[in-house]
């Protein structure tokens, strides 16, 4: 009987487990603002080691361009925010698997993309380059042939330089902006695939050393949430509205890019602004 009692038990515990399995495997369920404000909170995907988009200080605070525009979302919706922090690898896994509510997490907006996410408007302007020594002659694409590449695994940066790059390019990939960026200040790579703001902090490490070499691509980032989730997806867009015309976004430019905001495109091919 104790013997046919433990197997009972094991069976049950097994289907227990396959249903737990099956439930963390089902999609997220929509989140609201209704939803958010009952809750109290609005949890943000964001990047932890990409200074100026977002980053944690060596106080343990989230902070950057992407925390400041998150804390103006979260105070238009009324509630406070929790960041996670996250790597470029899983920034849409973890959206997509319920961890977060939304990504302010320097996401440029790439058709590839926008079939797993839905994007917002737009409300950053980048580019992705190649940065190199100022010593080294790189002035076409053949020309990274050359040079040992680092990049961001994953990243658009890495999309790019793979695309771009001659196929015997030598290119090594990163677990994330701070790696990469160690990569070419430790010489571990002559070369860099970043954007337009990592020379920040390379110049800060190898003061006078380096430049940007090459432009492969001009991009824009938005906030990413669910597929289908139309509430959010509308309340984001206002928002992004709203501090374009109310000097807020400025504000936060001025304070962490250090240029003019720039003139946004209505449309982006391949990439709608509006849940369907």
């Amino acid at each position: 009987m104790f013997k046919s009692m433990l197997t009972r038990r094991n069976a049950m515990l097994g289907a227990a487990a396959l249903v737990a399995a099956v439930t963390l495997a089902q999609p997220a369920a929509a989140v609201t603002p209704d939803e958010i404000k009952a809750r109290g909170k609005i949890i943000v995907g964001i990047q932890g080691d990409n200074p100026p988009w977002g980053f944690v200080t060596s106080g343990g605070k989230q902070d950057g361009l992407d925390a400041d525009i998150a804390t103006l979302f979260a105070k238009e919706l009324g509630v406070s925010v929790e960041f996670v922090p996250l790597e470029v690898n899983n920034r849409i896994p973890a959206l997509t698997a319920g961890r977060v509510d939304v990504l302010f997490a320097t996401m440029a907006m790439l058709p590839d993309r926008a079939k797993a996410v839905q994007f917002s408007k737009p409300y950053v302007a980048n580019a992705i380059v190649l940065i190199g020594p100022k010593s080294a002659e790189i002035k076409t694409n053949d020309d990274m042939a050359k040079f040992t590449v680092g990049v961001a695994k994953g990243a658009a940066q890495d999309t790019q330089v793979t695309k771009n790059a001659p196929a015997s390019t030598t290119i090594r990939r990163y677990d994330g902006d701070a790696a990469s960026v160690q990569a070419l200040v430790s010489g571990q790579v002559e070369t860099l695939g970043g954007n337009i703001f990592y020379m920040d902090r390379v110049e800060k490490a190898r003061p006078g050393e380096f430049e940007n070499k090459l432009e492969f691509q001009k991009l824009y980032n938005g906030a990413c949430t669910r597929l289908g989730e139309k509430e959010i997806n509308a309340a984001l867009n206002t928002f992004i509205d709203k501090i374009k015309a109310n000097g807020e976004l400025k504000a936060v430019y001025d304070k962490w890019m250090k240029v003019p905001v720039p003139e946004f495109p209505e449309t982006l091919e391949g990439i709608p602004f509006a849940a369907n």
